[in-house]
């Protein structure tokens, strides 16, 4: 079945869920619980969890692994929309191991998960950035461990008649999104479509209204490319909001900014690749670092991600990365997660839940358009569910 159709599938049984899912104030902090152990011995700690596949194999992180249909607890979740197709998805395979299990992930934007996990009003955060030092005394539950989960293109994604094919660099979208260039036949667009028949028409920007994930690694990428780490076209910084001019219309998630695109001709916005596709947006190849214009894909997604330094605590940026291949507004994801749980039934089916993420869910990411993560990489973020301290 497509990602599309499986969607469709899920909507109605995800909109339940998430009208019981725990809610929190948005936040603007920078672009950013997890746990299930098995049990071994009698009175003995327990340790490291391992998810069942579909099939029925489990798949382990290390030791036996836990016996999943055992497993009960609610867990409530809120955050990124850039992977909500991607969880929803996983959520509905892992409820057929665990039918003990509900998770109501509620979206609303990277910076509402991580305020909601800082004020612990959710039991797991989805995050495409990383917490500001400045507000990691703000989480109430102490130090928080960062998971992995998926990579996907951010696309540039336009409604423009007749413009089948469009390349943009870094340079030029900083000036669109900036609103230094207000028309689709401006020189500087024309330059690098030649064989474009673009039009006398304005353009409607669209981004995120929300604290955003999404909205961080897109500024991150203007930064890098043509900000601070460029020749200083782009002037806006980067973080989870920015001060965008006053005559950009703002959409709430990833899918709010495509349904802006698609009934907006002339528009351009920011769009992960799942809801581009959902919505049947077109978009732009995008200049990267080596100069190439590349499409936004799962490949050239995949490129990217073999060039990118990973810190001790699992965090990276993927953007702007070297590489002939690689797609320069890569992004990345992460499930945030208190180290230290307190509920031993929550504590237990969170991490067997990430686990699931990190072994079934890689198989199925390629057909809901996410890309795997690197093995190595993948390893890390396994060998790190032994972290987790569940009360006994």
């Amino acid at each position: 079945m497509n990602a599309t159709a499986r969607r469709s599938l899920l909507g109605g049984a995800v909109a339940l869920s998430l009208l019981m899912a725990a809610c929190g104030s948005d936040s603007n902090s920078s672009s950013d619980t997890t746990a299930a152990a098995e049990t071994t011995a009698a009175g003995a700690e327990t340790t490291a969890a391992g998810a069942a596949t579909t099939a029925g194999e489990p798949a382990t992180t290390g030791a036996e692994a836990p016996d999943l249909s055992k497993l009960s607890a609610t867990l409530n979740a809120s955050g990124a929309t850039f992977p909500q197709a991607f969880y929803e998805d996983q959520i509905a395979a892992f409820k057929e191991a665990a039918s003990g299990v509900t998770i109501n992930y509620g979206g609303g934007g990277s910076g509402k998960g991580r305020q909601d996990l800082a004020d612990q009003v959710v039991d797991w955060a989805g995050s495409d950035g990383v917490i500001k030092p400045e507000d990691l005394p703000k989480f109430k539950g102490g130090d928080v461990l960062y998971f992995p989960t998926v990579l996907a293109p951010i696309t540039l994604s336009y409604k423009l008649d007749g413009v089948d094919k469009l390349q943009l660099t870094p340079a030029v979208v900083a000036k669109i999104f900036q609103r230094q260039i207000t028309n689709w036949n401006d020189p500087a667009i024309a330059a690098d479509n030649p064989d474009a028949k673009l039009p006398d028409q304005a353009i409607t920007v669209a981004v995120r209204a929300d604290g955003s994930g999404t909205t961080e690694n897109f500024t991150k990428f203007l930064d890098a490319a043509v900000g601070t780490g460029g020749d200083g076209t782009w002037t806006l910084k980067s973080g989870s909001t920015v001060q965008w001019p006053a005559d950009v219309q703002a959409g709430q998630g990833n899918s709010g900014v495509a349904q802006i695109i698609s009934s907006t001709p002339g528009a351009i916005g920011y769009v992960d690749l799942s809801d581009a596709k959902a919505a049947n947006l077109q978009f732009a190849n995008v200049q990267n670092k080596a100069g190439k214009f590349i499409e936004p894909t799962l490949e050239a997604t995949s490129a990217a991600a073999e060039n990118i330094e990973v810190k001790p605590d699992l965090t990276f940026f993927t953007g702007w990365a070297d590489g002939d291949a690689s797609y320069p507004i890569a992004a990345q994801t992460w499930i945030l997660a208190y180290k230290n749980q307190t509920d031993k039934a929550k504590g237990e089916a969170t991490k067997a839940w990430i686990n699931y993420v990190l072994t079934d869910g890689q198989d199925a990411a390629n057909a809901i358009d996410f890309a795997q993560l690197p093995d190595t990489l993948k390893e890390k973020a396994i060998a790190q569910l032994d972290q987790l301290v569940i009360p006994s």
